[in-house]
Parts: structure tokens; sequence; C-alpha cells
């Protein structure tokens, strides 16, 4: 299989993830690094770019960059409780949904409310800066669920850890190198 050297996505130039480690965050570039010697196909089909950090927010992402907001996928972190256990996950849906705190990411949970998690400990945790918050290079203790849509699509936008770049990889490549749990209908 020929390796893809470039992509052409919105109005940004993008390069080779690993390529521009400048670009990155501390954890992302070091999940990236790991999985370059695993599994260096699906790696080499990660890119980057350099956005304004101002714009990092999806919304104003897309519209400066002219990335359709259906090839973007937010990252959220929600916690909930169960008999006094808090249970978390890091949860990826397509920008042009929401994600369903109150209905499927709560029942997949298994808990009576979830809730975005706030952003103070949210960056803490993640290691990453709030607008940049990534499933890739997310600790452990977090575990990753995915929608459906944002899996199946061909090439998705996420964050990159850090607010000056933005992450281009397809959405079976992230759901296979972060053993995503993939679940309909957690975005609506």
């Amino acid at each position: 299989m020929t390796t893809q050297t470039s992509l052409n996505l919105g109005t940004v130039p993008w390069e080779p993830a690993l390529g521009r480690p400048d670009l990155l965050g501390e954890r992302v570039l070091s999940q990236l690094t790991v999985w370059s010697q695993n599994d260096p196909e699906r790696t080499a089909r990660i890119f980057v770019c350099e956005i304004d950090p101002q714009d990092s927010d999806t919304a104003a992402m897309s519209q400066r960059y002219e990335i359709p907001m259906h090839d973007s996928v937010n990252c959220v972190l929600v916690a909930g409780k169960r008999e006094g256990t808090e249970r978390t996950a890091a949860v990826a849906v397509r920008a042009d949904t929401r994600a369903d705190i109150n209905g499927a990411i709560k029942r997949m949970l298994d808990v009576r409310k979830a809730s975005f998690v706030p952003m103070d400990r949210a960056v803490e945790e993640s290691g990453m800066e709030y607008g940049g918050i990534t499933p890739i290079g997310l600790p452990d203790t977090w575990r990753f669920v995915m929608d459906a849509a944002a899996a199946s699509d061909e090439w998705i936008v996420i964050g990159s850890g850090v607010r000056a770049s933005k992450i281009a990889v397809r959405g079976s490549d992230l759901a296979h190198l972060t053993g995503a749990d993939i679940i309909e209908g957690l975005g609506r």
C-alpha cells in the first residue's frame, strides 16, 4: 500500500504530523511516536496543520479555514457517579452534532447524571490545552468512546493537544489506533 504524503482539506496546508513535532502537544507527540513504531502505515496517514490559536474552537476554525463542520470531531471529557464511584470517558462526536450527555452518554457510563468535566480539571488531567484536547495521548485512566458516525468518516479533524494546530486522521485509523469503543448515537 502506498503511503499518503499530502492531504487537501480546507484552505490550510497539511503536513505529516511526525514531521512537525513543534505543532503537537507533548503527550500527543509521545503517543504518535509509539504508534509509528507499532503501526507505521496508519501513523503515516496522520497530518497536522498550523492555525491561529484564537480560531481553535471548532466553529471558528471551520469558518476561517473552510473545513466543514461534519469533517471536524470534538473530544469532550465527561463524568458521572454510580454508587459513589466516578466513571469517566473521553467522548468523540462529529462537530455538526452535540454530545448526547443526558441520553446515550449517561447510559454508556451507567450513571444517574453525566456532565462535562470542568475546564481546569480537563486541562490538568489530559495534559493538553483547552481547545486542543484530543484522544491521542490521553492518559489510560480515560476510557475513549467514539460515535459510530465519526469512526466511519474518511477524514476527521481533531485537536492536537495545543490550540495552535489541528490533526487530520481517518476516522477508522483513530478508532483502531486508540482502541476506541464505537457506539451508535453518542452525538445527536
